[in-house]
């Protein structure tokens, strides 16, 4: 069984045990009035996953590097800040480096089939100084970081020297922080990978689930409406490329990993259902392609089954991983 199958399994049984286990059962929590007790126990779940992935870290004799990969959307970066916390409590510092940062310069970064610079490439960054600049961490010399100049398209020296100490980890966060490639003069015993991505949407019935690629491009839809002002079906038009980039630079790479994180929140659904209807009617109301209000119309599919926790977003607490999409988060982005 696949580390992704494990974790499929331990939510079915999660959700026999609350006796939820498709969006009929849900409704019926909803109507008795007892919404705020889902987020509640969700949230808890969530938690307590991170807090053993932080335990996992800190009991694992010389990781000095947490790895952290997942989709679009998927709550990643949320993941990050909240496994930081509990890897303090655990007496672990986290220190968190940009892999933008590593880019090559533009004019070696490769083209795509189309001629475009491909930047999800692996061979957009520059490994070699990464690998050398990670070792020399772990060996405890002092290092500069590089910083990259996105308007110029050059790697530059940022000035910012760093020197791990004792109980200092970094973390990287980006789609190919779990291609073996990306760390390959790295010794695998001083890294920890960890994906993330929503890998259990809800159940129409027991035969028919949720995509999880549609539940990812809904909560997508909902950060660019409200936090980007980009329209859903910009965000629908884009979707197809993002998606590309998955398949070929995150989900080969998945059971690479040492632990396995789902950031799905059974309850999630129902708190965005209006503000999500609302900009996926738009959409159909307005003059794209039939592709992209194909789309749109999926989406409204399945969500129209699905009974509304509009009110219940106030019950959502600022560390919650679903803050990162509606807004209101207690972390910096």
């Amino acid at each position: 069984m696949t580390k992704i199958e494990n974790v499929i399994n331990e939510n079915a049984k999660w959700r026999k045990m609350l006796g939820i286990s498709t969006i009929a059962d849900l409704n019926k929590v909803i109507r008795q009035g007892h919404g705020t007790m889902i987020i509640q126990v969700s949230e808890a779940l969530q938690e307590k996953r991170i807090v053993t992935i932080a335990d996992k870290i800190a009991q694992s004799d010389g990781v000095r590097t947490v790895l952290l990969a997942g989709p679009s959307s998927s709550g990643k970066t949320t993941t990050s800040k909240r496994l930081s916390i509990q890897l303090i409590a655990n007496g672990i510092w986290p220190v968190p480096i940009s892999l933008d940062d590593y880019f090559v310069d533009r004019d070696k970064t490769p083209l795509d089939e189309n001629g475009e610079y491909d930047y999800e490439c692996l061979g957009a960054l520059n490994v070699d100084l990464l690998n050398e600049q990670m070792n020399a961490l772990f060996r405890g010399d002092e290092v500069e970081l590089p910083r990259y100049n996105f308007k110029e398209g050059k790697s530059e020296k940022s000035g910012k020297r760093l020197r791990l100490k004792g109980n200092e980890v970094l973390i990287f966060e980006g789609i190919h922080a779990l291609n073996p490639e990306l760390t390959r003069d790295v010794p695998q015993e001083q890294t920890f990978r960890l994906y993330a991505s929503a890998l259990v949407s809800n159940y129409l019935d027991d035969g028919t689930r949720i995509p999880t690629s549609d539940n990812r491009l809904l909560r997508r839809i909902i950060r660019d409406v409200k936090q980007r002002g980009v329209s859903a079906a910009d965000t629908i038009r884009r979707w197809p490329s993002v998606r590309a980039g998955e398949e070929k630079w995150i989900f080969p790479y998945q059971e690479n990993a040492d632990a396995v994180f789902n950031t799905a929140m059974l309850f999630e659904l129902a708190v965005i259902k209006t503000q999500a209807e609302a900009a996926l009617k738009e959409v159909l109301d307005g003059n794209d392609t039939d592709n992209i209000k194909a789309v749109a119309s999926r989406l409204l599919g399945w969500l129209a089954p699905i009974e509304s926790m509009e009110m219940a977003e106030k019950d959502i607490p600022p560390t919650s991983l679903l803050r990162e999409f509606l807004g209101g988060s207690a972390f910096e982005y």
